[in-house]
């Protein structure tokens, strides 16, 4: 006869943690019926985005400039240096070989002496140090001697004063390497959020900023305002010569420009030299604030991260964004305005 046996129940612990694990199933599937699906940014939260990457960009793009600029300094200042020191290390071999000279003609002659001896040997600052033997030096040995030692700190002071350059040089490299890889991540993080945009979403949005500059450009009025100056004047007229010119990181004339290279080009065209980046080029003038500026003053926007020229009732020419190109535009359309410099 068959045994029947009592099935084996489970475990108070078996029981509660399969009680656990059933709840949490039951609260995550909840959750997941409840929570609402990632929703995709619209085209103007996308143009708002890039447009903040943009400005983030054009401040990077002029630090890279800016440390840019400092590499070609420093190498030229360096290079001056070395030649330098090239030429008053020939300068001190000929004045040992002077003095050599000098030395064979009195042993010659027998007349050179320990003191002699010992100048030749190694070391003139410790050769004059030992006040015992200059007096028995001719006038001409001393002063021969004196101007060997001064040509020896001179040398020692230029080869500091180079290595010095040469470890300001390898930071600043370091520096502009670190500024050009920001501006390509905020750039490619721009294309990744344009990429979100279906095609026709992307092409809507350059058609508005072709548009926006077209028809900027064709009913602006830059009215009749006297120019700041003669050079200001030649400036925005150069500045207006480039409209239609891409923007590109780092441009600085003739083909393509940023931001500042805009204007370093155009007061260049104006015989004026002025420095590459907003934050430097707002030290090359006298600033001013907006009810005072004329055409061909610089204007300052968003915390130095952007210039242009001033035109005329409200507009300025500059170097927009990337994708853009050199145009005029309306100061309201641009950001918050910081002040004006004058050159």
């Amino acid at each position: 006869m068959a045994s029947h046996r009592r099935p084996k129940q489970p475990s108070r612990t078996r029981v509660t943690v399969l009680t656990t694990a059933a709840a949490a199933a039951v609260a995550l599937s909840s959750q997941a019926a409840n929570a609402a699906p990632s929703e995709k940014p619209n085209k103007d939260e996308v143009k708002a985005k890039v447009d903040a990457l943009y400005e983030d960009s054009a401040r990077a793009t002029d630090r890279a400039n800016g440390a840019e600029e400092k590499v070609k300094k420093l190498e030229k200042e360096i290079d001056t240096i070395q030649d330098q020191v090239a030429r008053g290390q020939d300068e001190l071999n000929t004045m040992r070989d002077s003095l050599g000279l000098m030395a064979s003609s009195q042993y010659r002659t027998g007349a050179i002496d320990p003191s002699v001896q010992l100048f030749l040997s190694s070391d003139p600052d410790d050769y004059l140090d030992k006040a015992s033997t200059i007096d028995q030096l001719s006038a001409q040995q001393v002063e021969a001697l004196k101007k060997v030692q001064e040509k020896q700190r001179t040398l020692a002071q230029q080869r500091d004063e180079a290595a010095g350059k040469l470890k300001d040089l390898s930071e600043t490299r370091k520096t502009l390497a670190q500024k050009k890889k920001e501006v390509q991540n905020k750039l490619a993080d721009a294309r990744k959020l344009l990429n979100t945009l279906t095609a026709q979403e992307q092409a809507a949005l350059k058609t508005a900023d072709t548009r926006a500059s077209r028809d900027a450009g064709d009913r602006i009025e830059l009215g009749n305002e006297v120019p700041a100056s003669e050079r200001g004047a030649a400036a925005l007229a150069a500045a207006k010569t480039q409209m239609g010119k891409p923007y590109v990181s780092g441009g600085s004339g003739p083909n393509s420009y940023d931001c500042s290279g805009l204007t370093q080009w155009a007061y260049g065209q104006a015989g004026v030299s002025i420095s590459r980046t907003t934050y430097t080029q707002q030290n090359d003038g006298t600033k001013i604030g907006r009810d005072q500026l004329k055409p061909g003053d610089l204007v300052f926007f968003n915390s130095l991260g952007h210039v242009g020229l001033y035109a005329g009732n409200g507009v300025i020419v500059h170097a927009p964004k990337p994708g853009a190109v050199v145009r005029l535009e309306s100061m309201s359309t641009i950001g918050t305005f910081q002040f004006g410099v004058r050159v």
